[in-house]
């Protein structure tokens, strides 16, 4: 049976989830949903009972397309206040003819036996290679030969009160928590590539009221600053110049801005009643201005931020979060950074938005640490899939790529 995994992100504007199954080494997504957050403020949980409500609302909206209850997730989590660090382990090959799975993971077992996490809890542990009888490094060292396996292994952790708090809201909802990751881990795997592998880079993410910034070497995380500044920021900016409610503010934003106002139209007229109860006209030009403004604020702000954290060439730098959707971001991007930035582009069918790449990406970091351990995981029953087979959905205009027919192609085709 294929693997089918489920990824969360409790995000300070929404909740996002993605079910996706893993066939002939592609990801295909089965069904995502997005809905609006509440309780859940600058990444952190402020009312358990609003977040857990937020979360139900968008597991309903999954069981609805898939027909069961989903149980089991892998979280993505802020990477506010973490802490990275080096740690180094080995193992005795059990089989000299050939390296297995267990010994990969008693590798990374021995390297974090040591660790002294007081107030910190572990998210991730990602080696960074292995080497074979003190001779040979490489990535993935499954089936080769050897007597003992030494790995270096970069290790990541959070402030255990903040994280337990994402746990419970989770727990409350009815999920079981496999693993959890970073969302800028996940932001990587999205966009992850061979040729992204060997470069030293950057992935800049926008969130709602906080900008992300965080430094790759070959794939692995280094280094992680936080910004005070996101999306949130704009539609203050919004609702303060033109004294509007920031629920006004946001629909303008995301309906009637672009981020270039010279590509904005003068002869497109928004009206707006202000909180004085005025009758106005806004144009696209205008509020258009007021929206490069802050975003070129933001951009150059993690440009510094980028120069603070490491002095090595930076070869890509890739911008996401919902606000680099706006029409127009790129031409900003590339006045600020060049050509060496590019805004996030997903290609996956069911989440060709950005705000999805956490999501998505911690899927695929999942999956990617189970293929490494040579291990088999599945967040769906058999059950659950037996009841899949029995339910019937009739196609309609609206569904007509309908997910029960994906589901059942997928789990039956050879």
């Amino acid at each position: 049976m294929d693997n089918l995994y489920t990824g969360i992100d409790l995000g300070s504007n929404s909740i996002k989830v993605v079910v996706c199954e893993k066939k002939n080494d592609k990801f295909n997504v089965l069904a995502s949903t997005s809905v609006k957050a509440h309780g859940i403020k600058e990444g952190q949980i402020a009312d358990t009972k609003k977040a857990v409500s937020s979360v139900k609302e968008a597991l309903k909206n999954i069981e609805e397309m898939l027909g069961f209850k989903i149980t089991k997730v892998v979280a993505a989590v802020p990477p506010t206040n973490c802490y990275m660090d080096i740690v180094r382990g080995s193992s005795q090959v059990s089989d000299y003819n050939a390296i297995t799975g267990n010994d990969i993971s008693n590798a990374i077992m021995d390297a974090l036996k040591d660790l002294d996490l007081k107030d910190q809890e572990l998210v991730t542990s990602i080696p960074i290679s292995f080497t074979i009888d003190g001779k040979e490094e490489v990535k993935d060292p499954k089936k080769m030969r050897g007597s003992k396996l030494d790995t270096k292994v970069v290790i990541s952790t959070l402030e255990k009160e903040p994280l337990y708090r994402i746990l419970e809201v989770l727990k409350l909802s009815g999920l079981e928590t496999v693993d959890i990751a970073f969302t800028s881990t996940g932001d990587y795997y999205t966009v992850k590539s061979k040729k992204l592998d060997e470069l030293v880079g950057a992935i800049i993410d926008i969130g709602e009221h906080k900008t992300n910034v965080a430094i790759y070497n070959r794939g692995i995380q280094i280094k992680n600053a936080v910004i005070p500044v996101g999306s949130k920021n704009v539609d203050k900016d919004i609702s303060y110049i033109y004294k509007i409610s920031l629920k006004e503010s946001k629909k303008l934003k995301e309906t009637f801005a672009v981020a270039v106002s010279k590509n904005a139209d003068n002869t497109d007229v928004y009206k707006i009643t202000t909180e004085d109860n005025e009758d106005k006209e806004i144009t696209q030009v205008d509020i258009s201005k007021v929206v490069e403004a802050r975003i070129k604020e933001i951009l150059k702000l993690a440009k510094n931020e980028i120069k603070n954290l490491t002095n090595r060439e930076i070869r890509y730098i890739i911008i996401t979060g919902g606000l680099s959707e706006m029409a127009g971001f790129q031409s900003i991007v590339d006045d600020e950074f060049g050509f060496v930035a590019k805004v996030c582009n997903i290609q996956t069918i069911g989440v060709r938005h950005n705000k999805y790449s956490s999501a998505l990406g911690v899927v695929k970091y999942f999956d990617d640490k189970l293929t490494l351990r040579n291990k088999v995981f599945n967040m769906v029953d058999d059950q659950d899939i037996e009841s899949l087979i029995k339910k019937t959905k009739v196609p309609t205009a609206e569904n007509d790529e309908n997910i029960m027919n994906k589901l059942f192609r997928h789990f039956f085709d050879d």
